[in-house]
């Protein structure tokens, strides 16, 4: 994850007079004073980092050491050293040949490189591979591997010392390992951790969190902080299983490859049962004994294949904490994780398929889905902009994450009860998730275990929730699946709260499709107005004149016998074919005026424009994407394709790309599927729908003139009071007459 770099000269950090950050918040001068060499800037990360693929907790391991401190003065120095440090230190592959002369001519050298450790059986010793440095059959002392066990699976980054002695012996390696110094913490420091939570309100320690893992808490709301905690929990919660789906570009894998040593992140989402659990060749075990995290990167994708063996081992493990490849039974404590993307938005799921849809056959599974703890769901982050990342104090990240592993010794899995009481209709597995997660949460905002009943309820309905999301999704997969009640009860009230999912409040009649009784009594359609979502009336509504009423038609009252039309039934019956002027200076214009009940049920449109190049012709065109939206069903996708002409300058060229591949982005997650090509032919301007309208546009999009588009003016969003820039014609037509 790359720190955003704000340009406004106001949000600049600068040295004040006593030299600390001007800028500096209470919250982060509470933080430097608590926790004295253990917290770092978050944004330094970013500012040394440059080219070199190095891991955020290597570099913040660098700054605890060297620039843990709030003096403007002291923090440069320090950075100079990290600068230095990894200038001079840090293997470049290209730069691999360098080093290596390095070592030889001085003898002994310093470098920061990973490190992977394996036992040759045959000269009985164990043998070194530096990734970047390009060496091997490095011998290790085995004490360097009995305190480092790591080393042995998949490698570690590590400060080394390496020497070098030519023997003469052709067949003998001359490197050696003289010193090896894992970046990760070296004591227990939670005695001081915990004494020292006392001093912050729950907020502000939510909000400390929040800046650990580089954001700005004042740009989330307190439930997508707690969604954000929800995924650190496998750090702090052994066997913990957890599964989040979402739209691409949410930072659903960055905590698990860069915020803790003690997680390992597999790109891809495959691998061996061997590489796995244990291998029966060699007897040696697996990634799941040796972190506290296993995540699986990509692990979205329906055409993907697993071996079953495999699944059922991992069925296994995520049961009964335990695997067997057929000679022995093993124990292991490594939590869980399976990341992706999903392709379809919500509703679009929930009425077609299930939100676990997008999992590989193997893995759909009710029996492997059963054992998921909690489903956070990753359509309600946002994706990733430079200004969410903070620039205030966190604690480095090898601090927090040695802390988090002492601390999965810990079991606050039961202190609720003392409050609230679970459902009886809850099964075994259902309970079990929601303690988990009840657990992790209290571990990461309340690791002393005290917290007050109303801050407890918080984490029990949000733990209740991520599992619910898991259960309700079993029951559409597996028409065998019990149905349960999720609710709690509070000590000294019979009175049942019910928990609901997000998506279960938003989308009833999706959610609960032929479940009449389970659905809520009003439907969207029911809940919104017959005309546009944006506030403003159809084209027949009193905005339009008496001409546009007359070309359009009005929406008659339906017999009393027939059955309600929808409301992009209603929509609909307002498109009229026919041609209608405009002229300059005119406004109460509005593309949902223009194009929406020609739109409405469609669900592919062909958009012909020569000019949506420039930044605020794509702006007009992101416009034309939110009619798209007002007038669609949300549980269907539509096909928007734009047919336009490219800049020909290599800079705005560039701009048009990138300015129509945030559009694919940003729409694609409600279910607009948004594609382009570039004709250099073309001139006429129209709009073609499945549904058999054809709309040719005199202008094309470029319809008003010039305005202000601070945030402040109300042209930005109100586009009915933007004027027309020059006399067009619009004329509607079908193509089957």
């Amino acid at each position: 994850m790359k720190v955003g770099h704000m340009t406004n000269t106001e949000d600049n950090v600068t040295a004040s007079a006593n030299g600390e950050p001007a800028n500096e918040s209470e919250l982060d001068r509470k933080i430097a004073e608590t926790f004295p060499g253990c917290v770092a800037r978050k944004d330094l990360v970013g500012r040394i980092k440059g080219n070199a693929p190095v891991p955020s907790y290597v570099l913040e391991y660098l700054i605890g050491k060297y620039a843990a401190t709030t003096d403007a003065t002291s923090i440069e120095g320090g950075m100079d050293s990290v600068r230095r440090i990894l200038s001079d230190n840090y293997v470049h592959r290209e730069e691999a040949n360098l080093i290596q002369s390095r070592i030889r001519e001085r003898g002994r050298y310093s470098i920061i490189d990973r490190v992977q450790v394996v036992l040759n059986e045959k000269y009985d010793r164990y043998e070194a591979t530096f990734s970047n440095l390009g060496i091997s059959e490095v011998i290790v002392d085995p004490t360097i591997v009995k305190r480092n066990p790591k080393l042995l699976v998949s490698g570690v980054w590590c400060m080394c010392t390496l020497g070098y002695a030519y023997s003469g012996d052709p067949h003998e390696v001359p490197w050696r390992l003289q010193k090896l110094a894992p970046v990760q913490m070296s004591r227990d420091d939670r005695e001081n951790y915990l004494a020292a939570r006392g001093r912050f309100t729950t907020d502000e320690w939510i909000d400390l969190l929040m800046q650990s893992i580089g954001f700005d808490p004042d740009l989330f709301g307190t439930r997508a902080k707690l969604l954000h905690l929800v995924r650190m929990i496998p750090f702090v919660e052994r066997n913990y299983n957890l599964v989040e789906l979402g739209p691409k570009g949410t930072g659903k894998s960055h905590i698990y490859s860069e915020f803790s040593p003690h997680g390992m992140l597999i790109s891809g989402g495959e691998v061996t049962a061997a590489k796995l659990f244990v291998n029966n060749a060699s007897g040696r075990i697996g990634l799941v004994g040796y972190w506290d995290t296993v995540a699986f990167d990509e692990f979205a994708g329906k055409a993907k294949r697993a071996d079953k063996a495999l699944v059922d081992i991992m069925k296994n493990y995520m049961a009964n904490k335990s695997f067997s490849r057929g000679v022995e039974t093993l124990q292991g404590e490594a939590s869980m994780v399976f990341i992706g993307n999903t392709s379809h938005n919500v509703p679009y799921m929930l009425k077609n398929t299930d939100l676990f849809e997008e999992l590989p056959r193997q893995y759909h599974d009710p029996a492997f889905l059963d054992r998921i703890h909690y489903y956070v769901p990753g359509w309600e982050f946002e994706q990733i902009r430079g200004e969410m990342f903070t620039r205030g104090y966190g604690f480095v990240v090898d601090y927090l994450a040695e802390i988090l592993h002492n601390l999965r010794d810990v079991d606050y899995g039961s202190v609720y009860e003392r409050y609230f009481t679970l459902s009886p209709t809850l099964s075994t597995r259902d309970k079990a998730g929601i303690r988990k997660t009840f657990s992790g949460l209290m571990k990461l905002i309340h690791p002393t275990g005290e917290a007050t009943m109303e801050e407890m309820e918080t984490l029990l309905r949000c733990a209740i929730e991520g599992r619910k999301r898991v259960k309700d999704q079993l029951c559409r997969i597996d028409d065998t699946m019990a149905e349960v009640d999720f609710s709690y009860t509070r000590a000294g009230s019979g009175e049942q709260v019910y928990v609901s999912t997000l998506e279960e409040t938003e989308y009833p009649e999706l959610y609960w499709r032929g479940r009449a009784d389970k659905a809520s009594e009003k439907t969207r359609d029911d809940m919104e107005p017959a005309g546009m979502e944006s506030g403003e009336s159809a084209p027949s509504g009193s905005g339009a004149s008496a001409a546009d009423r007359t070309t359009t038609g009005g929406t008659a009252a339906a017999p009393a016998s027939q059955p309600r039309l929808s409301r992009l039934e209603q929509l609909a019956l307002l498109a009229k074919p026919g041609r209608r002027e405009y002229k300059e200076g005119q406004n109460n214009l509005s593309y949902d005026r223009l194009f929406g009940p020609w739109l409405a049920g469609a669900k592919r449109i062909v958009v012909c424009d020569p000019y949506v190049r420039k930044s605020y012709q794509v702006r007009n065109f992101a416009e034309f994407l939110e009619t798209v939206l007002r007038c669609s069903d949300r549980s269907e996708e539509i096909q928007v394709h734009l047919i336009t002409d490219q800049e020909r300058n290599n800079g705005p060229a560039m701009e048009q790309l990138d300015n129509l591949k945030a559009l694919q982005d940003n729409y694609g997650r409600y279910g607009i599927v948004f594609t382009y090509e570039f004709k250099d032919s073309i001139h006429d301007r129209s709009i073609k729908t499945d549904t058999g309208w054809i709309i040719d546009m005199g202008r094309g999009l470029d319809i008003y003139q010039r305005f202000d588009t601070s945030w402040f003016s109300p042209l930005l969003r109100m586009p009915q009071l933007r004027p027309v820039s020059k006399d067009f014609t619009v004329n509607y037509s079908r193509a089957d007459q």
